[in-house]
């Protein structure tokens, strides 16, 4: 249970173990502009005390992983995509649950449809399908509004950047539970520690690639759980609903009052369902 450098795809992709690798693996996958550490490590530890083997990452451009310049993208969606699958090749493992925060659950759908050898199931957590719908409800722009400051911030100040970090994360929280703004100052300082280049995170805004893939979805036919709050300024609710609609026997678990996050009071419900979804022995019954 310690962070690893590993040479994937041609980059360095920052990796974390939990548990054992003879159990089920699940591949956490975690948003636009965040780190690993987003995934908590006693979220992880959880999951892995049930019989999981958990692999939580840094995308390109976060944390500990290789990063480019700010305002520079040398990737796609499928480099994303190719880097998940490559973790698990690191580690030896066939096949995963994918579970993806947001962006995250992006990425396990484009997975899906690339490699469908490689992912038993997908958990899509305040996320989205990944497909051309412009009839759903975009980003609040208040949050939009606040990250267009992000040039006038002094990335040298790491007062500066915590303030900055966690004032655009309390946009992110929604009415069901009150604004962690101490868990928060120490996520931030977490970040700002282990990243190689903070302000590339920013480099996630211009992702592009996959369009051939849009309106594939529905041709998934592997399970697949939404978890989604009735409060997400992100990807607003419909998107979940959306993404829970196409595909053919999906679950759709709504968190009335949940904004864009997993908050640690919906924690047990949260790690209880992909733990149902992942019961591989249920699957097989």
């Amino acid at each position: 249970m310690s962070e690893e450098i590993r040479r994937i795809n041609g980059v360095e992709i920052c990796t974390e173990n939990f548990g054992s690798p003879a159990d089920p693996c699940i591949l956490l996958i975690m948003g636009a502009s965040a780190s690993m550490v987003w995934w908590d490590k006693e979220f992880c530890i959880r999951l892995a005390a049930k019989g999981r083997f958990v692999l939580r990452y840094d995308n390109r451009d976060v944390g500990r992983s290789t990063c480019y310049p700010p305002g520079e993208i040398h990737y796609s969606i499928h480099d994303l995509v190719d880097d998940a699958v490559g973790v698990l090749d690191s580690y030896g493992i066939e096949r995963a649950h994918f579970v993806g925060m947001s962006l995250g659950g992006m990425i396990a759908q484009v997975a899906a449809l690339k490699y469908p050898n490689r992912v038993l199931s997908i958990t899509a957590i305040a996320s989205g399908i990944f497909d051309d719908r412009p009839e759903l409800p975009s980003i609040a722009e208040e949050i939009l509004t606040y990250h267009a400051r992000a040039a006038e911030i002094d990335w040298g100040n790491e007062e500066s950047v915590k303030a900055y970090l966690v004032g655009g994360w309390k946009l992110l929280n929604g009415t069901r539970h009150a604004f962690n703004e101490k868990q928060a100052m120490a996520l931030a300082g977490e970040e700002i520690g282990r990243a190689n280049n903070l302000p590339s995170m920013f480099n996630h805004a211009r992702i592009t690639g996959g369009e051939e893939l849009y309106g594939k979805v529905s041709d998934l036919r592997i399970p697949l759980l939404v978890i989604h709050g009735t409060k997400d300024p992100v990807l607003p609710y419909p998107h979940g609903e959306a993404l829970a609609n196409a595909v053919p026997g999906a679950r759709l678990v709504t968190l009335e009052g949940a904004g864009h996050e997993i908050h640690k009071d919906d924690w047990e419900r949260v790690i209880s369902e992909i733990l149902a979804h992942t019961d591989e022995k249920q699957s097989e019954s």
